[in-house]
């Protein structure tokens, strides 16, 4: 399969210094920003962001977080995002953990023309456990009109100064005036990875003395930053929007006196005796694999081989093919272990503690696995990958915070087959979607090697209509909608999830004539299949002895999700590359026949990307027209937008066409 794979360009920037500019000078609140009523460029925006700053800084082995936001609202009810919000802290498994040390949350307005302020009540906050690791601070802000400013200012302390979290600079509405600094001991050594199009128009990097000792500074000032909006088919916006992300790559403490150990696994530095000097962390992809490979919940837990030696069944042990062994296991691993809902790139509770209450995180579910497809004579390695919520992983960026999730892998004859035992509904090369993500890097005790993490398989799609044409003008009939692959997967974990609730989003919802006898269900191949019969009065017009329809019934959709007028700016991205396949057999009652029947058509991008046949067949009383859309790949630049969009176009034109009954 031709896979269009998007390149990204993180760059690690030299910057020069530039001249008198002041960072960290908040404004102050200008009464003019609370009389306007919308925003000049666009009326549209919901709202604006004012100012926003980000200060990091390292100080006595701790990192600090200063963050400061001003955002002016517009239209309210379109705002919600700037009107709640959360602050996410982070607890190690050894108790390390962030605190927030102040929270002032603000709303403005101009009342008699001055200045009046509604600040958040304690009351009005709240901290809730999200998981094992992170707690959260939500706080909404109260007093909030059309033309209100509201601010808020928190700073948060801690002790994890390996990955300095990824801060974006563009949002999904215009900036006025941002700001990035990063203080920190010039004993620390850091990766500066800078993603996207957009360039600072003040930018600093300097060594300086700071609180009281030799530092490196970073800093970034921005203005009249453009909405970023979101963009259909983009699995996560973020990795495309402009962001920085520090991550520690050395430390290099004083020869002399004490020292600070640097733990990889918690990401904490902790005063220790030991002797100063240079230490790298992390450098490269073999510098990470050595890193998880000597970590207890990693590399360890693979050596305990022992726990599943009397696991798996003689049948399974006994299949003689490899693939379908290693098929039979990933099974064997559905059917008796479920996952707990947490990323992991490492076990929290341990493979013993999964065997005995069969839940357990992605870690422990794959690495199970992992050990079970040993046990059956199976070369398995793992895949460590960053899902994709948490952003797309590189070659040339290597990064031991990113990666939150494993998967099982077996070479066959060159070729690397995946497997994912954290849904009961995956297959093969079928895994969750959330580790579909361009990248992973399977881990080996001797290397590291980058592969692709896309569905190797394209999707198909059938919508089978069989319906009879009533003289009244009604139609009565039955209907199916089968999927295969990676569709199948993902429409029958959402079905298991909520039977009620899927029908209801996909069929009820969408189609309101009657029907009667939906069932949805798993076929014996493992496709997914929804059915249902109807009986419709809506879909033919009468016009004298004459009844005019779309033949496709209420397959033919009026619109298409290629509609962006806006220039592209992020890739297209699919999950999977697919063939929808509509079939519509219309057999009319005696003494009528057809006119006007549309004509057979197809085309195609010039590199057979996207392609799209109309045909039409005719046997007396009975039409059928079949459609079949074709999209090779799971992904695409944003150049082929353009092509998506006309075809898409043509496409709708094209079913939009209808067909004529006469009463002979």
């Amino acid at each position: 399969m031709k896979t269009k794979i998007l390149q990204l360009i993180l760059t690690c920037i030299v910057l020069p210094i530039f001249g008198q500019y002041k960072f960290l000078e908040l404004p102050k609140l200008d009464v003019e920003d609370l009389k306007l009523t919308s925003y000049s460029k666009n009326p549209s925006e919901p709202a604006e962001v004012l100012y926003k700053t980000f200060h990091y800084y390292i100080t006595d082995g701790e990192l600090h977080l200063d963050v400061i936001s001003r955002v002016k609202i517009y239209k309210k009810d379109d705002a919600k995002k700037f009107l709640e919000e959360e602050i996410y802290t982070y607890q190690s498994k050894n108790r390390n953990e962030e605190k927030i040390t102040s929270l002032k949350v603000n709303t403005y307005n101009l009342e008699n023309g001055k200045i009046a302020a509604t600040s958040v009540d304690k009351n009005s906050k709240y901290k809730s456990k999200e998981n094992n690791n992170y707690s959260v601070t939500k706080f909404a802000f109260e007093n909030v009109k059309d033309g209100s400013i509201v601010e808020y200012k928190y700073s948060v302390l801690s002790p994890f100064l390996y990955v300095i979290p990824k801060v974006m600079i563009e949002d999904e509405v215009p900036i006025r005036h941002f700001e990035y600094v990063f203080d920190v001991p010039k004993y620390f050594g850091y990766n500066v990875n800078y993603k996207g199009e957009l360039k600072p128009f003040k930018q600093e990097v300097a060594e300086k003395m700071l609180y009281g000792a030799d530092y490196k500074t970073y800093r970034f000032a921005y203005k009249d930053i453009a909405a970023y909006k979101d963009e259909k088919y983009v699995n996560n916006i973020d990795n495309y929007r402009t962001s920085l992300r520090f991550e520690l790559n050395s430390t290099n403490f004083p020869i002399t006196g004490g020292g600070q150990a640097y733990d990889s696994r918690t990401g904490a530095i902790n005063d220790t005796r030991m002797q100063g000097g240079f230490k790298s962390y992390g450098v490269t992809w073999q510098d990470i694999r050595k890193q998880i490979y000597e970590d207890e919940n990693f590399g360890d837990e693979l050596k305990r081989s022992s726990l599943v030696k009397d696991l798996l069944p003689e049948e399974i042990r006994s299949i003689k093919n490899d693939e379908q062994r290693a098929a039979a296991v990933l099974k064997f691993a559905q059917s008796k272990y479920s996952w707990n809902g947490e990323y992991a790139a490492f076990t929290d509770k341990g493979l013993r503690n999964l065997i005995s209450t069969r839940s357990g995180n992605s870690a422990e579910i794959n690495l199970l696995l992992i050990l079970l497809m040993r046990n059956a004579d199976l070369n398995a390695e793992p895949v460590l990958l960053s899902t994709v919520g948490r952003g797309i992983l590189t070659g040339y960026s290597p990064s031991l915070g990113m990666l939150n999730y494993v998967l099982a892998s077996i070479d066959f004859n060159g070729k690397f087959t995946l497997y994912d035992a954290t849904s009961k509904m995956t297959s093969p090369n079928i895994i969750r979607p959330a580790a579909l993500n361009y990248y992973g890097f399977v881990m080996t005790k001797t290397e590291a090697k980058q592969i692709n993490i896309l569905c190797p398989e394209k999707s198909v799609t059938y919508l089978t209509v069989d319906a009879k044409l009533n003289p009244d003008g009604t139609f009565a009939g039955n209907f199916s909608d089968r999927d295969t692959m990676l569709y199948a997967m993902m429409n029958n974990e959402s079905y298991d999830k909520d039977k009620t609730e899927y029908q209801k989003e996909n069929y009820k919802e969408r189609y309101k004539f009657p029907y009667s006898n939906m069932k949805s269900g798993v076929t014996e191949k493992g496709d997914f299949e929804t059915s249902f019969d109807f009986d419709s009065d809506t879909f033919a017009d009468g016009i004298g002895n004459k009844l005019v329809f779309n033949p496709l019934l209420f397959l033919y959709n009026k619109s298409h999700e290629f509609d962006q007028t806006d220039e592209r700016r992020s890739p297209i991205e699919l999950y999977t590359g697919y063939d929808k396949l509509k079939k519509v057999t219309i057999t009319l009652p005696d003494g009528y026949t057809f006119e006007n029947v549309p004509k057979s058509k197809k085309f195609r991008t010039e590199d057979n990307a996207i392609q799209y046949v109309y045909k039409v067949t005719q046997e007396g009383n009975k039409l059928t027209v079949e459609t079949t859309t074709t999209v090779e790949d799971p992904v695409y630049p944003k150049e082929y937008y353009p092509a998506f969009k006309q075809i898409f176009d043509n496409i709708t034109k094209m079913e939009g066409q209808v067909v004529t009954a006469v009463k002979k």
